[in-house]
């Protein structure tokens, strides 16, 4: 097993209110970008639900320059009507990413950080490193 020192958070970047798919992201990422696999390992959808992407065993294709010792986990959203960054996340998206985030890092450790904290997008659409910085164990 590779080490994970991160988790890095990421959004889809499509407007709030808006149905991705883990179809979507396969479209994106394979069909139209040629990759071998979704890049993220891990999705949540608009209603909450945790979707397993790329095996955690596998290095991921998220965050140039981090994807060797991180784990990837993208929400739906982030973008509001106008396209406009926007924290779009539902109730259901913040418990699941907390759940989530809670057990990877109780599994492989790492500190939690934001898309945006290693590159000029607005990715998430808010600051994850500080949101979840004193993030815990919770099981």
């Amino acid at each position: 097993m590779r080490k994970i020192n991160k988790i890095i958070v990421h959004c889809t970047a499509t407007p709030e209110e808006r149905e991705v798919t883990t179809e979507d992201l396969y479209k994106w990422h394979v069909k139209e970008r040629g990759w071998r696999d979704i890049g993220y390992h891990f999705f949540i959808d608009i209603c909450g639900e945790v979707h397993e992407c790329r095996p955690v065993e596998q290095t991921g294709a998220h965050t140039k320059g981090h994807n060797w010792d991180s784990i990837g986990v993208c929400y739906a959203g982030g973008l509001d009507k106008d396209l406009k960054t926007k924290d779009t996340r539902t109730e259901e998206q913040k418990e699941s990413l907390i759940d989530l985030l809670c057990q990877l890092k109780d599994t492989y450790g790492g500190i939690v950080y934001g898309h945006r904290d290693f590159s000029t997008k607005d990715c998430p659409s808010f600051d994850a490193k500080t949101e979840y910085e004193n993030i815990s164990i919770r099981f």
